[in-house]
This record gives structure tokens, C-alpha cells and sequence, in this order.
């Protein structure tokens, strides 16, 4: 979520602010902010209730996640290193705060290689407004082979994939395919010269790939044969509707739920990691997390679109027999604070905040580390979870031991956890 999702006003539910609402917040420290945001306290706008067998306290902007808190493990106790956009957001997607590091879907896609030869291993879909912080650097493959990193998709657009068919008029089938074996000849003798540079070899599976994918992901694309049940599930059954201007759930459920869909069929067909997008770099007015003006205004459409399209993924998912073999994690890349900021906002917060895991391997219906009563940093300040061990988590469930995946690379083996890291096994299955 890109921008920055607010824990205390999603998952972690507060109830100290509801009680000293619009008093001077006093953190009993020193705290650095981003920007101004030291105001009194601010409770959430949202309602939050209990939901499921776990009884686990969801807001309301939320609520179609109810159903299936069951299946999710809940970490309170994240914390990042920075309250920098770019910075935090790198942190999260490659296990570094500067560029330069491959994106976990690249060390993925590195590792296990690919299922179906006619689709990509990793498979990103931005926010169709366009790109978060640090663009397509967030699932770059850096020094790992370049057929690692991932291949965007806007299942929104006319041309969901940029330069995958020809444009132009004259173009035909036939010419097309004579260019592409032309260029592969030429491709292929200029690396015959060039022997250990995997960066045209890259380029030349990306071309067969792309020819493989001329074929295959216009159909794993097209959604029109998904029964309308399940459009609606994912809230797309507004089809042509036309949206106001101003950010409004209808259309972030549109959106959100069709990329969501579009997961779900590329995961059937082979595709290894799908990373999905919301919210775009900084604008006004806000298309994205980084709510300091208005939570409500902000959070509550894109929490509403977000909520309705993951839903609806799970219970898909699961439905089809599928859940058990997925791993779902939900970031971002820190959390807001629990005092307000210009009376209706929320200062960026990086010394606490939520992810979520679910389906495979993960034990469902807990919550696990918590944050303190403010929501401010972790109860437990000697033993919060960082992004490292999110990681670890993730590759231990897909076979792989974080710490012997690494390739050596300016005289240091590198790994995606660097030198950190630990296996959440309390929320192991």
C-alpha cells in the first residue's frame, strides 16, 4: 500500500484513543516527526468491530475482510528504519533502504525458476494511476540475471503489457514474427562474442518470452468468461460505469478487484510472484496512502476498494483449492501516528506498524507482537519484527533457507535479508 497505511485506523485497534480523543498527546519521549503531526490525539474515524472465531478487531472501512480474519496472522509489532517514502518503500520490496538490491519477487523468480515457460515468473501490477515511489527499481532484478525482475502489467488498459504487440497498421503476424527471428540471429551472434555478459541473453529470453506471451496472456488476461458471481465478488460488476472526479470506493473496488482477479488467474497458470500496487507516487489530491490532510477522505475509499478486491482473492483462492499453496502478504511501508495532524491527519509513523500473512503454511485467526496502547511504537521495544524476518518467513514456506540464498556481488554475499533475519515460527501453521 503504497503512501503508507495506517495501522490504528485498519487493523490495530486503539481503544485509549477513542477515550482521550482531542487531548494533548504527550508520548513521554522525544519524537521525531516527518512533518508537523504532534497534534492531540486523534481516534480513529472508522468504527472498529470483533469478526470471526478470533473476535479480531477490524475497522470498518475493512469489514469485507471480516470473513476471512480467520485465515490471517496479524503482526503488530512491525518497525522500519525510516520515515523517508522511498527509502521505507525500497526496504520493504527489496530488503534494502537504497537502490540497487533486487526485488523480493526477483530473488523468487532467481531461486525457484519458472513454472509456465509462456508467462512470466514475477508479474508486478502497478496502481493504474501510475508508479509509488522508486517506479519499477521496487522489482528491478539488480545484479541477479535480468530475466529475474518483473514484468508490469495494467490489466486496466487497452495495452496491458507496453510493447508486447505491434501498433502499427502495417505490422502483420507474419512480418512480425521474420523481425523477431531476424533480431534473434543478430542477438545471438553478437553473444557468441561476448561470452558471461547475462544481460543480452536476458534480453534474448525476454524476446522469446514476449513471443510465448503474444499467445498466452491475452488469454490469462481476458476476465470476460469469469462468471458474473465472481465478477461481483471482486466488485466488478459495474461495468462502463462512469466516477466522479473525487476518490470514491466504487471505483478503487474496480480497479483494485480487477488487478486482484487478474492475480488469481495469472497464479492458476504458473506465475510464480504477483505483486500487486496500490496507491501512486505524491499528488494532490491524494491517490495514494500518504494521508496527512484528511484519513477519512483519503483512507476510506482506497481501505474500501483494497478490502472488497482482497476478499474476494481469499476466498477465491480457497475456494478453488488453491489457499494452501498461495502465500498473501499485505505491506506498506510504515505506519501513521496515533496523533493527528492539521485535525483530520496522520503524521508518517515508522517505529510501528501492521503487515499480514495468509494461506500457505501460515496459522490463521492470530495476532502476533503487539504495538503499545498508543499505537505509537512496540509494546515490546527489545523484540519488534522487522521487514527481514518477514522475508525469512516467506522463503522458509517456499523450501528456501533465507540465509543460503545469496549471490556474491561486489566481493559480499548478498542475500535478501542481508545479515539479519529470523523465522516468525509462532505463526507457522
Amino acid at each position: 500500500m503504497a503512501g503508507a497505511a495506517s495501522h490504528i485506523d485498519l487493523w490495530d485497534h486503539k481503544p485509549l484513543l477513542e477515550k482521550k480523543h482531542g487531548e494533548a498527546s504527550d508520548f513521554g519521549e522525544h519524537v521525531e516527526t516527518f512533518q508537523n503531526g504532534l497534534g492531540p490525539w486523534m481516534k480513529s474515524p472508522f468504527r472498529f468491530a470483533p469478526y470471526g472465531a478470533s473476535g479480531k478487531m477490524l475497522s470498518d472501512v475493512v469489514a469485507p475482510l471480516g470473513e476471512c480474519v480467520d485465515d490471517i496472522a496479524f503482526i503488530h509489532n512491525m518497525v522500519g528504519k525510516t520515515g523517508v517514502h522511498s527509502q521505507a518503500t525500497y526496504l520493504q520490496a527489496t530488503g534494502f533502504q537504497r537502490p540497487g538490491f533486487p526485488g523480493m519477487g526477483a530473488w523468487v523468480s532467481y531461486a525457484l525458476g519458472s513454472i509456465n515457460e509462456n508467462l512470466p515468473a514475477f508479474v508486478v501490477l502497478p496502481d493504474h494511476r501510475g508508479f509509488a515511489s522508486n517506479g519499477p527499481k521496487n522489482w528491478g532484478s539488480a545484479f541477479l540475471p535480468a530475466s529475474a525482475q518483473g514484468t508490469a502489467v495494467f490489466p486496466q488498459r487497452e495495452n496491458p503489457i507496453e510493447d508486447l504487440m505491434p501498433q502499427a497498421e502495417f505490422a502483420t503476424q507474419s512480418s512480425d514474427a521474420a523481425g523477431l527471428a531476424m533480431l534473434n540471429r543478430i542477438n545471438r551472434r553478437y553473444q557468441s562474442q561476448r561470452p558471461g555478459d547475462s544481460r543480452l541473453d536476458a534480453r534474448v529470453r525476454s524476446y522469446e518470452l514476449a513471443a510465448a506471451m503474444q499467445l498466452s496472456a491475452p488469454e490469462a488476461l481476458d476476465i470476460t468468461d469469469e462468471p458474473q458471481h465472481i465478477l461481483k465478488m471482486y466488485g466488478l460488476d459495474r461495468a462502463g460505469a462512469t466516477y466522479p472526479s473525487e476518490i470514491n470506493a466504487p471505483e478503487e473496488a474496480e480497479y483494485f478487484g480487477r488487478k486482484c482477479l487478474t492475480a488469481r488467474r495469472l497464479l492458476e497458470r504458473g506465475v510464480r510472484f504477483v505483486q500487486i500496487w496500490s496507491g501512486n507516487d505524491n499528488g494532490f489530491p491524494r491517490r495514494n496512502w500518504d494521508s496527512h490532510e484528511n484519513i477519512a477522505r483519503d483512507h476510506g475509499p482506497l481501505a474500501r476498494g483494497m478490502a472488497v478486491g482482497t476478499a474476494a482473492l481469499i476466498k477465491d483462492l480457497k475456494q478453488r483449492g488453491l489457499l494452501e499453496d498461495t502465500l498473501i502478504l499485505w505491506t506498506t511501508e510504515f505506519g501513521r501516528m496515533p496523533s493527528s495532524q492539521g485535525g483530520k491527519g496522520r503524521d508518517h509513523n515508522p517505529y510501528v506498524f501492521t503487515n499480514w500473512l495468509c494461506g500457505g503454511g501460515i496459522q490463521g485467526g492470530i495476532s502476533y507482537g503487539e504495538s503499545d496502547q498508543w499505537g505509537y511504537k512496540p509494546l515490546d521495544r527489545n523484540h519488534p519484527t522487522q521487514v527481514y524476518d518477514i522475508h525469512a518467513t516467506i522463503l522458509h514456506l517456499l523450501g528456501i533457507d533465507h540465509t543460503r540464498l545469496t549471490v556474491r556481488h561486489d566481493g559480499v554475499d548478498r542475500r535478501l535479508t542481508d545479515v539479519h533475519g529470523h523465522v516468525l515460527t509462532d505463526i507457522l501453521a
